[in-house]
């Protein structure tokens, strides 16, 4: 078959949501994919942040190999040995108290707010709560997860949302400060805006939220679906800040492509929220899930991941550093380790993301004008490399 009969095959059965780009990719290797024409790709999307190990990394395989033979799925009903590793792992990787497992960051994003208000619940005897949300996030497409994701055009089709939430401007702790009242039960946002353009939080932002939050007994709830696993150098990003949540999210690289996510609870939330019969999923925890972030975990010691991403994350820098010098139209550059925007102006970052993809390099936008490098966490030197010389090709034929 032809890559336009494959395309016009999913698009009659599958609902279309999605405006995708016009290639059908059937494998992948290293940091590499291929499509059904044989077409190579070097991948700077990983999934929008996801495949970290890249693509059929031969310990990763194998578990998932060995796992399906054994057991796939028995619901929470019963306990499972994955689940209590993978568990063990979060909880030493993040020094926080209890984890949930969930499906996807979105539902991790659900439990949390869950979490939030059932601590306000606890903590006041009555219901009614408000949330503190910061405008151009984005935290998912679940009505929950939606009604704290700050920006109007993912919202208003969907309205009236969860009641209760209020926006404020990201790092800028006095816009914080002055929706509190004695209603609101947490401040949630990414401490890596990730779909709103890739703005890193302020070190001064957490500090005073961590300090807002303890003095009025609110739950710090921080999105690290996109920005966690490694993707900065930490193993969580906001352990570079020395800020800890009451309660953290995290997906993505989680399962390194298995969908899974989970909210982990600090102790303060963790004693004093979520109870048997309060929150559930039939299929979060499930053993194949579990073992997939097992054997992340394991490889990310075994291969010191994170210590590759800290060293290699300066020239990667330095690389786009230079194409701002380069490129009048690249304005500036944002992030933090393996998680980079490019600010574009003057041009669609959609016509530079095409020429890149007949390159054979796949890069990805965030908000309206950055172009999005979200590589896969094992890239070596030479993939930079091979990276900037395509993305400047592309510039040159687009520009």
């Amino acid at each position: 078959m032809k890559t336009t009969d494959y395309i016009e095959r999913s698009e009659s059965s599958i609902l279309h949501t999605y405006n995708r780009y016009q290639i059908v990719l059937e494998k992948g290797e290293g940091v590499y994919l291929y499509d059904v024409d044989d077409k190579k790709y070097l991948d700077f999307a990983a999934g929008i942040a996801v495949n970290a190990l890249g693509y059929h990394h031969p310990v990763y395989t194998k578990t998932l190999q060995d796992q399906a033979a054994r057991l796939t799925h028995i619901s929470n009903l019963y306990y499972n040995t994955p689940m209590m590793e993978a568990g063990e792992k979060v909880l030493k990787a993040s020094g926080m108290a209890r984890v949930f497992f969930t499906n996807s960051g979105a539902e991790a994003i659900e439990g949390a707010l869950k979490a939030a208000k059932k601590y306000a619940f606890r903590r006041d005897g009555h219901a009614g709560h408000s949330i503190i949300a910061m405008e151009h996030s984005f935290h998912g497409r679940t009505v929950g997860a939606l009604s704290v994701t700050g920006n109007a055009h993912y919202r208003e089709p969907f309205e009236p949302l969860m009641g209760g939430v209020r926006f404020a401007k990201f790092n800028d702790p006095d816009s914080v400060r002055s929706l509190v009242d004695d209603t609101v039960c947490a401040v949630i946002l990414e401490t890596i805006q990730g779909e709103g353009g890739i703005y890193p939080a302020d070190q001064k932002f957490l500090e005073d939220l961590r300090s807002l939050c303890d003095e009025h007994d609110i739950l710090l709830i921080l999105d690290e679906i996109q920005c966690g696993m490694g993707r900065t150098g930490h193993p969580f990003a906001w352990q570079e800040y020395g800020v800890q949540p009451d309660i953290m999210t995290c997906a993505k690289a989680l399962g390194n492509g298995i969908p899974v996510g989970a909210f982990v609870l600090g102790e303060k939330a963790s004693s004093a929220s979520l109870e048997p019969g309060d929150h559930g999923t039939t299929y979060g925890g499930n053993p194949l899930a579990c073992a997939a972030v097992s054997a992340v975990f394991d490889i990310y010691e075994q291969e010191q991941i994170i210590g590759h991403v800290r060293k290699l994350a300066p020239y990667l820098e330095e690389q786009l550093e230079a194409l701002i010098r380069d490129y009048p139209c690249i304005k500036a550059r944002r992030g933090k380790g393996f998680m980079q925007g490019l600010v574009v102006e003057d041009h669609p970052v959609s016509a530079i993301i095409n020429r890149a993809l007949e390159n054979g390099l796949l890069i990805i936008s965030a908000g309206t004008n950055v172009l999005r490098l979200v590589p896969p966490l094992i890239i070596e030197r030479q993939h930079i490399d091979e990276m900037i010389e395509k993305l400047r090709m592309s510039l040159d034929q687009t520009l």
